[in-house]
């Protein structure tokens, strides 16, 4: 992707950042939760971030695949070679709990891999960014790109991930969702605690949860529960730009694949950089 595309999209995921938390810290707000088709939570900020997102990238050649726009027939994005993978807010429920962990996410995808990753977290002030050609960043303390901000000048003041810190500690450490833990999954952390002597299960909301697969300050997130695609997309391109990847669990060998005709993911299972054997 060219750089001036993926500012683009960084612009795009801070502003819609700001619009949410225009929402998230007004005292009289309701959040004027409404319910999707699968009972769902949906709230004002929802529809507020995805109209920053979408006027935002309707200035670029690429069509847009998000929850808003998954009505759109299969055949017509089987035509897709590129396209955004979007999710306006995603942990909804994270959201209507107050407890920070939501992020907006935005994904670039070329011949259904996930190429270039976008996620901002608002309460946090943290970004990740990456790009299989770039790499993959995470930048503190940003609310919105400076005057004259470049590429360069963000990537300056940005951690390159996965970090390099000490991984002497023989904890073996599993990220697992905060709302929605399976019973398979459940199972899976249990045949972890068979095979390693500590094993510590960190829970987190959203897209949270891969981007501590890229940091590599987890060594598996397990995801045995429904998931869409535009839950994963971003999180998987900054991923696979970290040295990690996302393989379907019935398909060890094989990553997500993105824009399919069901776009309902298979069950996964990421891996950061350095795995544990």
């Amino acid at each position: 992707m060219e750089k001036e595309e993926l500012m683009l999209a960084i612009r795009a995921a801070l502003e819609a950042g700001a619009a949410i938390m225009n929402v998230y810290t007004d005292p009289n707000a309701d959040f004027e939760i409404e319910r999707k088709a699968d009972n769902s939570p949906l709230t004002i900020a929802d529809k507020r971030s995805n109209e920053v997102i979408m006027r935002r990238l309707s200035t670029l050649p690429y069509p847009v695949l998000s929850e808003e726009g998954k009505a759109i027939p299969a055949e017509k994005r089987m035509g897709w070679k590129n396209l955004w993978v979007v999710d306006p807010l995603d942990g909804t429920k994270e959201f209507i709990k107050r407890n920070g962990e939501f992020t907006v996410n935005i994904a670039f995808v070329s011949e259904g891999k996930p190429e270039t990753g976008v996620i901002y977290i608002p309460v946090r002030e943290e970004l990740y960014f990456a790009d299989k050609a770039l790499g993959a960043y995470k930048v503190e303390h940003i609310t919105a790109l400076d005057t004259g901000e470049t590429l360069e000048s963000l990537q300056a003041r940005a951690h390159r991930l996965p970090y390099s810190e000490d991984t002497s500690d023989d904890t073996f450490i599993i990220v697992a969702s905060r709302s929605h833990l399976s019973a398979e999954t459940g199972q899976y952390i249990s045949e972890m605690e068979q095979k390693y002597p500590k094993v510590e299960t960190v829970s987190r909301g959203s897209s949270l949860k891969l981007c501590l697969i890229a940091e590599g300050k987890a060594d598996v997130y397990p995801r045995f529960a429904p998931t869409m695609e535009w839950d994963t997309a971003a999180g998987h391109a900054i991923v696979r730009a970290s040295g990690g990847e996302v393989y379907q669990a019935e398909h060890p060998d094989t990553p997500l694949l993105y824009n399919k005709e069901d776009l309902l993911n298979p069950w996964f299972i990421a891996y950061p950089k350095k795995r544990k054997s």
